[in-house]
């Protein structure tokens, strides 16, 4: 029998406005005012090594580590220097955590939204495997299982096929925003993927709102390596005719932003109506500018993405840009899965959904 007060969140410092609301989340689910999260200090010392620091106990609890390792918020001194942690900081602050509470915890579960090195999770040559590597050291570690969104490649799950991997997609909760934002013409809206990485994420969009789909293909300069990729010589369009259409372009992660942004300038000069960029992660890791920018040229109208991941202030405040709060949806997970009840209709909703957009969006 299920024990009612099993459930216990172990939440990073790089987590910490997330992993409070989800703690609130839950409060409203089980209609209780308890505070799941567990104190914990995080020491670092000043060569650069830590530990994690539990100051209550956990013994036969279902733990849920919440972390982001892409928050580079995070800083501690080095040798008296101000130093930002990096994803690999984070993820040996994950590992401390399991050292910490293992063989005590009933059940060490990760919340890992931005799954760390998702973007190294094949080989192109003689290069490492990061991702693949960091799942199987956690599985060692005995972590019962790892909870994350929208992860680049899916098919990374099979380094560990023994242990569950559940990849859930923040899409019900940003249309629905988008929905409540927005006035879109929805006869004539086409969800657009800026490569062929991210077409099954745009058919799924496109399937939600009863739309067409188009692809560009990224043609790529295979003989030459820049910041660890090949250069974009064009990109190509196989679609519907884009001229006087709304559109969504949706991919997983924005980092630079340069390749979103020349996506932008081909529906532009394709004669696009408006454009909405959707994103579940956006780092902005070469700042602001060209964004700012684009929009000012009324290139596009918004962007869409979540908090499940660090966004830096300047782009919280950039009239373009719109932050879809996602506690709630994984506080419903965190949950379900601590109560052991199925979790497919958290999975896929699309008919719920399509029923929640058409409030919003109405057709002409």
């Amino acid at each position: 029998m299920l024990e009612e007060d099993s459930l216990r969140l172990i939440v990073l410092d790089s987590s910490k406005d997330l992993g409070t609301k989800v703690n609130s989340c839950i409060n409203r689910l089980r209609n209780d005012d308890k505070n799941y999260i567990v104190p914990i200090k995080e020491v670092r010392f000043s060569n650069g090594e830590g530990k994690v620091v539990l100051t209550e106990s956990i013994r036969d609890k279902n733990v849920y580590i919440i972390a982001d390792v892409g928050n580079h918020s995070c800083t501690y001194k080095l040798y008296g220097y101000e130093n930002h942690k990096s994803p690999d900081d984070h993820f040996q602050d994950i590992k401390r955590v399991i050292s910490a509470i293992k063989g005590h915890a009933s059940s060490v579960n990760i919340v890992m939204p931005l799954l760390y090195e998702s973007r190294q999770h094949r080989r192109k040559g003689r290069e490492s495997l990061d991702c693949a590597v960091a799942l199987q050291e956690l599985e060692q570690l005995g972590v019962n299982s790892i909870i994350t969104f929208d992860v680049h490649d899916p098919n990374v799950q099979n380094a560990i096929p023994c242990m569950p991997f559940e990849n859930f997609y923040p899409t019900c909760t940003m249309l629905k925003d988008f929905g409540k934002n927005e006035q879109v013409d929805f006869d004539n809206l086409i969800v657009v993927s800026p490569d062929t990485g991210a077409m099954d994420r745009a058919r799924y969009y496109a399937d939600i709102l009863k739309c067409d789909v188009g692809m560009f293909y990224k043609r790529r300069d295979l003989s030459v390596v820049i910041d660890g990729k090949n250069p974009i010589i064009a990109h190509e369009y196989l679609g519907k005719d884009v001229e006087g259409k709304d559109i969504i372009v949706v991919d997983d992660m924005i980092d630079s932003g340069g390749s979103m942004l020349e996506v932008v300038e081909e529906l532009n000069k394709r004669k696009a109506r408006k454009i909405y960029l959707f994103s579940t992660f956006t780092l902005f890791s070469k700042g602001l500018d060209k964004f700012n920018d684009y929009y000012n040229k009324g290139m596009f109208e918004k962007m869409y993405s979540t908090n499940l991941t660090y966004v830096i202030d300047e782009a919280k405040k950039a009239q373009w840009f719109h932050e879809v709060d996602c506690s709630t949806y994984l506080g419903a997970i965190i949950d379900t899965l601590d109560k052991h009840q199925s979790i497919s209709p958290l999975m896929d909703g699309r008919e719920k959904v399509f029923s929640k957009i058409h409030k919003y969006i109405p057709k002409s």
